[in-house]
């Protein structure tokens, strides 16, 4: 295959959506000069960056650890108690509209986004019996934020009128890195508190966020808080409409991924976990697996915070001190728990596909699989049942895992009182702790896109790159940087990108929040 996608992918609604145009080139590599580049790591980031070098006419190698490819979105075949074969995964990952980056990623084989199907709501139920729904919220700011007031029951007008309005103004204008600047040094809870949320509110419309980056808001530097409130509510027009894929991951989205890359050319190779990384004195880099070396021109390390501090840390040439010792102080965020569960009966038939919890005992979401996706929807219809899934984020380490699972039934039971009858006909549970954390105070450290070696570059939703992205589409965002930096060195033109508006939406906002900006910080902690 020799075309490339079209330089300007879609960028969905917004018209304030802003674009990164890479540097000027040529259009790919010819056959005589095309290097050849390492990928280490199968997750959104390396499939990015493998996708775009290959695209170029690159000759990528792509190394994943697993079996399969997808990183934190894979999954695994498994055969259930009745004999059904199902696929297990890591659970409900909503993809907005505005991951525009992550999407232009997915139609290369889906160019209408087909294997994605909408949900209708994002609701948030509280233990208190107070629910949110955005169904019918406006999704342009800043009547999206006019329309919440007026449509909760957990955010009224007093509470608006309540605020600390010269503390909250700086959420009209969230630019990047400046909000690094100002409140990396707040933990969410403590700015939620300095502006005087009302504690309904911040549990429902900002816990939910916060522990999306599966760590506890008193520990998530607020900073993370403010860019998310950004991205997805006060900084673009695509509103928290969402959609999620109508099969499991591997069918829809990453199985269609590899046979492209294979078309391409690329050599994908799962099950090889990359064990060592060499720079060599000719400028290149040699990547080592459990079944011998690899020469490459270049290498991109796209891997969870863990396993990128391991590599580094066994790998004594790759960059200096100072930067070593930033890709050591990664941290990962604590353990986080995904039970799904094949029921013998039906939940409510008014059960949303999605909903968002709090305060019930460390119950995050609850989905129901046969609303969207095919292959729980076949068996419900089949059986008569339903597939359902909890998420537990951020959980204590020190926990007893069989009595969080136990837990997580127990307030299923509490939030959907009909499946208290239901007979479970079996169960899955995925325990992992691979995700990043990022504490206040973290974001002067945290690794870029370049690394002290020209030819290796990091992706992946831990890295740093200073644009308005976050969770998946920092990933995606990423991986395309790191594509784009080594393209740039060959003179071969990179990925267009796009992200939501980089500053506050019009020059009113952007006034006032400049009040709020002459006000001291609130205080560390």
């Amino acid at each position: 295959m020799t075309t490339s996608p079209p330089l300007i992918p879609r960028r969905g609604r917004d018209r304030k959506a802003e674009v990164l145009l890479p540097a000027a080139g040529r259009a790919r590599f010819a056959r005589t000069d095309a290097p050849h580049v390492a990928v280490a790591g199968g997750g959104i980031a390396g499939l990015a960056a493998a996708t775009l070098l290959a695209e170029r006419g690159a000759r990528v190698t792509l190394y994943e650890a697993q079996d399969s490819l997808g990183g934190r979105l894979s999954g695994h075949p498994t055969r259930l108690a009745d004999g059904s074969p199902a696929t297990m995964s890591r659970g409900f990952h909503a993809f907005f509209r505005q991951y525009y980056n992550l999407r232009g990623l997915l139609r290369r084989t889906d160019p209408g986004l087909t294997r994605l199907v909408p949900l209708p709501d994002y609701p948030l139920r509280h233990s208190s019996g107070l629910t949110d729904s955005f169904a019918r919220v406006p999704r342009t700011p800043p009547f999206s934020a006019l329309g919440f007031v007026a449509l909760s029951p957990t955010f009224g007008w007093r509470d608006l009128a309540a605020l600390d309005a010269r503390s909250a103004l700086p959420l009209l204008d969230v630019r990047v890195p400046d909000v690094y600047t100002r409140y990396d040094h707040v933990s969410a809870t403590r700015f939620l508190e300095s502006v005087r949320f009302p504690e309904a509110a911040h549990h429902l419309a900002f816990e939910v966020f916060s522990r999306s980056f599966f760590a506890d808001p008193r520990e998530l530097s607020a900073a993370e808080l403010l860019l998310m409130f950004h991205i997805y509510f006060l900084g673009s027009a695509e509103g928290l409409l969402f959609d999620v894929p109508a099969e499991p991951f591997p069918q829809a989205l990453w199985n269609p991924l590899g046979d492209y890359l294979g078309r391409l050319g690329a050599d994908v190779r799962t099950g090889a976990p990359v064990r060592t990384v060499r720079p060599r004195d000719d400028g290149g880099v040699d990547l080592h697996t459990d079944t011998g070396g690899d020469r490459h021109d270049a290498a991109v390390l796209a891997l969870d915070p863990g396993a990128l501090r391991d590599l580094v840390a066994v790998s004594p040439g790759l960059g200096a001190a100072a930067w070593r010792d930033d890709v050591a102080a990664l941290r990962t965020a604590p353990p986080f728990l995904v039970s799904r569960l094949w029921l013998d009966r039906p939940v409510r038939a008014g059960r949303a596909g999605f909903l968002g919890t709090s305060g019930y005992d460390g119950l995050d979401n609850i989905s129901v699989l046969e609303r969207y996706e095919g292959e729980a929807a076949r068996w419900a219809a089949r059986t008569g049942g339903s597939v359902v899934e909890l998420h537990a984020y951020a959980v204590d380490p020190a926990a007893d895992r069989e009595k969080t699972q136990r837990t997580l039934l127990d307030r299923l039971h509490q939030v959907y009182p009909e499946t208290r009858e239901a007979r479970v006909v079996d169960a899955r549970h995925e325990w992992r702790a691979d995700c990043p954390l990022f504490p206040v105070g973290s974001y002067h450290r945290r690794p870029t896109v370049r690394t002290p070696h020209p030819r290796v570059v990091l992706a992946g939703d831990a890295i740093r790159c200073d644009l308005p992205v976050a969770l998946m589409e920092r990933a995606a965002t990423t991986g395309f940087l790191a594509a784009n930096a080594l393209l740039e060195a060959w003179d071969v033109r990179g990925q267009v990108l796009w992200t939501v508006p980089a500053a506050g939406r019009s020059p009113v906002l952007r006034a006032l929040a400049a009040l709020g900006r002459r006000k001291p910080h609130p205080r560390s902690g």
